[in-house]
């Protein structure tokens, strides 16, 4: 099940990602994929081709991680 991260970057404003597992505390880098800005615009400074991107934590004040979207159950009514 993937996460969806709110990475905050010293210096740098808010961008989302996605990681299969989060960090271990044992952990010196944080690896994401799909990147993209908090609207789920793509970044500008980021090749196209890219899929994973390694940050280390040096680089990184805080993570927010964002609830997953549960799937809604719908009830409808039903004649007999």
């Amino acid at each position: 099940m993937p996460y969806t991260l709110l990475l905050h970057i010293v210096g740098e404003p808010a961008i989302m990602a996605e990681t299969e597992q989060l960090p271990s505390p044992n952990d010196n880098t944080i690896t994401v994929t799909n990147l993209r800005q908090r609207d789920g615009k793509d970044l500008t400074n980021v090749d196209a081709e890219a899929t994973h991107f390694i940050f280390p934590w040096t680089r990184i004040n805080f993570i927010e991680v964002l609830g997953a979207e549960e799937e809604e159950e719908i009830v409808g009514f039903a004649r007999d």
